[in-house]
């Protein structure tokens, strides 16, 4: 019997083999298929981009106090709906249309016809030109929502989104062209693979320049230089928040391969999404040693931020690290942060949120980190792309901050302050149940 089950296998190995010898090549993939697939993968991957959104609205509105909750909350979703329509109305094209190795696209409202995709149909390695556009223009708000988390508690809401306005219109789409839009830094060699520097530092660096010309919240620190913590309004929600942008990232960092036609794709798409993870986690963990070190305990939104830090310190290149890579890449990006928060108090700089840590400093880590795994990238190069690029943003942000200033004013009154933007802004208030004013049943 044993005999008879050998010679069996053997026989069933042998058809095999000589099946496979005899088969012809394999064919490849239908390009309608490969279409379909592309296509696909914008959509979902820019849905995931779209539900990061919520991700910043919780975490800001879990950091600031009760008495601002609401405005943030309406910030970040009227942000979104801004950044959308002026990307349509001019970011694309100024971002992609005719850059051709210069500084700037063409200033022209987005048409389907512009872009690569339908006019060539079912091409191999084409897509729905306006699933590329809505992959795109979830992108831009993201630098916005940076900028709203450092800046909340003590700016006006439409002084906070006529700068949105200027920041998506103009600012974000031209860095982009110098890069994704094919502009003088590709040229150049710069890489950025989902945008540590062109997202998530040009965000740090506008939140940076609006954090120094509106000044510090009242109170927070000391004439004889101590800083007074003012506790955020609830840290489960803070929590949620950074577990959204957590999930949000696969589709930030996954949905760059631009791809998912062909086995490849699909490969490098799952490789960028595991190490997009693990850096996450190496964030988290070192920022929990960092803060049992610093401050004898463990500080939860230092942990939470070491996730964020984590994640954009690997969006720079998360095509190319090995998983333990990746795994140092974010701890170092974690640890960056943490350090940074304490330098911004002694220098007298309010992040509410952490945002310029977090997105400013981690974003420069991590575009400088991508030669050490990435063979086609420099050091000088990406150090010249990250100077021009913060310059850039920094000089505009600074004009148009101060453009606001001087002329509709940046920041509320006093009063408005102490008694929260929600009733003075909104007439309203997130929490009316433990607000001052409510009446006990």
């Amino acid at each position: 019997m044993a005999l008879t089950v050998t010679n069996l296998r053997r026989a069933a190995f042998a058809a095999v083999a000589l099946a496979l010898v005899a088969a012809p090549a394999r064919a490849e993939v239908d390009p309608e298929v490969q279409y379909i697939l592309n296509t696909f993968s914008f959509i979902v991957n820019g849905a995931l981009v779209m539900w990061m959104a919520a991700g910043f609205a919780m975490l800001e509105s879990g950091l600031a106090r009760t008495k601002n909750v609401a405005t943030i909350l309406l910030k970040n979703i009227s942000l979104f709906a801004i950044a959308g329509i002026t990307f349509y109305l001019v970011g694309y094209n100024l971002m992609y249309m005719n850059v051709d190795g210069g500084w700037i696209g063409s200033l022209a409202i987005w048409s389907q016809s512009d872009a690569v995709g339908d006019a060539i149909v079912y091409e191999a390695g084409t897509y729905s030109s306006a699933s590329d556009w809505f992959f795109q223009m979830v992108f831009v708000a993201t630098a916005a929502s940076i900028v709203s988390g450092t800046v909340a508690e003590r700016s006006k809401l439409w002084a906070f989104l006529l700068f949105v306005v200027l920041l998506t219109t103009i600012s974000y789409p031209i860095t982009g062209s110098w890069v994704w839009g094919g502009g003088w830094l590709t040229e150049m060699g710069f890489l950025d693979f989902a945008g540590s520097t062109l997202v998530h530092s040009v965000g740090g660096w506008a939140a940076l320049v609006g954090a120094i010309i509106i000044g510090p919240r009242i109170g927070k620190y000391s004439k004889d230089g101590r800083v007074n913590p003012m506790p955020g309004s609830n840290l489960a929600l803070a929590t949620v928040g950074t577990f959204i942008l957590w999930l949000g990232w696969f589709g930030f960092n996954g949905g760059s391969v631009l791809a998912l036609g062909t086995g490849a794709d699909a490969t490098a798409m799952s490789n960028v999404v595991a190490n997009t993870s693990m850096a996450a986690a190496g964030g988290v963990v070192a920022s929990m040693i960092l803060s049992q070190l610093l401050y004898k305990k463990v500080d939860l939104t230092l942990a939470l931020n070491g996730a964020l830090a984590g994640l954009v310190s690997i969006t720079a290149g998360p095509d190319t690290p090995s998983i333990g890579g990746a795994i140092l890449i974010g701890a170092v990006g974690g640890v960056l942060a943490g350090l940074t928060v304490p330098l911004l108090d002694k220098l007298k700089i309010d992040d509410v949120v952490g945002a310029i840590p977090v997105h400013l400093v981690a974003g420069i880590w991590g575009t400088l980190a991508v030669p050490i795994t990435n063979a086609d990238a420099s050091f000088v190069t990406q150090f010249i792309g990250i100077v021009a690029i913060g310059a850039f943003t920094a000089i505009f942000s600074a004009v148009a901050w101060l453009l606001i200033k001087f002329t509709i004013g940046i920041r509320v009154s006093e009063e408005v302050e102490h008694g929260g933007l929600d009733k003075a802004e909104l007439g309203l208030e997130a929490y009316p149940e433990f607000g001052r004013g409510s009446q006990t049943m």
